[in-house]
């Protein structure tokens, strides 16, 4: 800037406050929402124009339709009447309240300014209007062209009424009816077979209106309520929170896994419940129990894990297993639970995703925490943290042993390597357990846990292992610890000998 005054340039810098202020950070039929993380979603009835992209955070490229409207599909022309077409109705709008007034609007000068329903039909009877919204004090607005720049505020704003396909605007309402072809569309896939769809006010009333005296944990989708159906069957509903680590593309991905994958060591999904801004998934209600019997439990999880790496119509790495998505029914029967950062992988076992690395910290497996690099050996490593963790009941990120500098993985392996592998066993268990079968289980898990994926056994391996007197390999030291990798200027983690036995009807530890 040049001082009038002076005869010098000064230089100013000044920074934006609120990222939303950036023109078109979120792209085209993009959301922006400062008080969001992230920041961008997409308008309801549009998706990423490029998963990828918005993975990264680079939502620039914006969104794009779900489904086209009705006249796009019978006509190329750019605008046509609809009135006394059959099929008028199937186009419609959705409300999006709290908006700020997107670029590239048009002032319909023939109406009144106070005239919602002729703004409406206006809109309606030109294809090329893509939303509309009256304004105070100025009229009906209208757009025929992307919207771009849309701001979605806490307070004040203007309602902008997006155009959609009839298809886009159903509530996926009607309890007890099976799964139509709204959300097939809505997953993307085929049918989930027996889904049923559930009215949301059932929900509510199963529920208590969500109260929290039914909260049954806190997990990276949302929180976790128990209801009671009219008929008395308990079910679990997890709620997509707004704030949770998870968002709609993991809702969809978990709808869309566990309806289609079927086993007795897998979670049971009764059904689902979407409307405008709620997302709910409906599972079978599992008791907590105590995990005393860990043997018939871990073999359990070890054949939930060969079903989806190797038995299921798909080979499906879980990325999140931990003992928290682990739940047992009254017949100490465990589930494997929580698919939403479930990934399907076709032809290559590995698959590099340096961009987002989700799951759980003392769970992920080194290649996966500090390279973004996961197949079917990091579910290997989870289960093996999560078979030591059932025999010890302490918590791999929840120990560290300062004065001789070891993780729990390393202590395991140290009494291992000694002769002193029952030292690690739950004090809660007594001596009602088989000694060989537990140094059985301890030496498997360690050869899960190795810092080599490649020196990791299957889950194949594995369950044989356990069900014969097959030799096992000899196991490395592993070095590998989330100290290695997250440094502490305190000293955080401490050994506790309490009993631990978590397995639950939900994630209650946040990712």
């Amino acid at each position: 800037m040049y001082v009038q005054n002076g005869r010098n340039w000064s230089l100013y810098l000044e920074t934006l406050k609120n990222p939303c202020d950036i023109y078109g950070a979120c792209g085209p039929f993009g959301v922006c929402n400062s008080s969001e993380s992230p920041i961008c979603k997409c308008l309801k009835g549009f998706v990423p124009s490029s998963d990828q992209e918005w993975r990264k955070g680079n939502w620039t490229m914006g969104c794009v339709r779900q489904t086209n409207f009705f006249c796009e599909r019978q006509t190329d022309k750019k605008s046509f009447s609809l009135q006394g077409k059959e099929g008028y109705n199937d186009d419609g709008f959705r409300k999006m309240t709290g908006a700020k007034v997107p670029d590239y609007h048009q002032y319909i000068t023939t109406l009144n300014t106070d005239d919602i329903n002729g703004c409406m039909i206006q809109c309606l009877n030109n294809c090329s209007c893509l939303a509309y919204a009256l304004v105070n004090n100025i009229g009906c607005l209208v757009w025929s062209k992307d919207l771009i720049d849309i701001v979605e505020f806490s307070e004040g704003g203007v309602d902008l009424y997006v155009r959609l396909a009839s298809k886009e605007l159903d509530s996926f309402a009607g309890e007890g009816k099976p799964i139509k072809d709204t959300l097939r569309e809505y997953i993307g896939k085929h049918d989930p077979s027996e889904l049923l769809i559930y009215n949301f006010d059932t929900m509510l009333t199963a529920t208590d209106n969500f109260s929290i005296t039914n909260k049954l944990g806190q997990g990276g989708f949302g929180p976790v309520y128990k209801g009671i159906l009219q008929d008395g069957k308990e079910i679990a509903v997890k709620r997509l929170s707004s704030s949770s680590g998870q968002g709609i593309e993991e809702f969809k991905n978990e709808m869309l896994l566990i309806s289609n994958l079927q086993h007795k060591n897998l979670v049971r999904m009764m059904g689902c419940c979407i409307k405008e801004g709620e997302q709910l998934l409906v599972y079978e209600f599992l008791r907590n129990k105590s995990l005393d019997t860990f043997l018939f439990v871990i073999v359990g999880i070890a054949r939930g894990l060969l079903y989806l790496h190797h038995d299921s119509y798909v080979k499906v790495i879980h990325r999140d297993l931990k003992i928290s998505n682990i739940l047992l029914d009254e017949k100490m029967k465990p589930k494997i639970s929580d698919f939403g950062l479930a990934r399907i992988v076709e032809g290559t076992q590995c698959i590099e995703s340096t961009q987002k690395v989700v799951g759980t910290r003392g769970y992920m497996s080194p290649e996966y925490a500090m390279g973004g690099i996961f197949s079917e050996k990091s579910d290997v490593y989870s289960f093996g943290v999560l078979e030591l963790e059932i025999i010890s009941s302490k918590k791999n990120n929840n120990f560290f042993l300062y004065d001789q500098q070891l993780g729990f993985l390393a202590h395991a392996w140290n009494l291992w390597y000694e002769g002193k592998g029952l030292e690690l066993v739950d004090e809660v268990l007594g001596d009602s357990y088989s000694s060989s079968e537990v140094l059985k289980c301890v030496h498997i898990g360690l050869l899960c846990v190795q810092d080599n994926a490649a020196d990791r056994p299957t889950m194949k391996d594995i369950v044989l292992m356990l069900n014969s007197e097959k030799d096992c390999p000899q196991p490395k030291r592993p070095e590998f610890t989330m100290q290695n990798s997250f440094s502490h200027s305190q000293p955080q983690y401490v050994q506790t000998n309490s009993s631990m036995n978590e397995a639950t009807i939900t994630a209650i530890e946040g990712r």
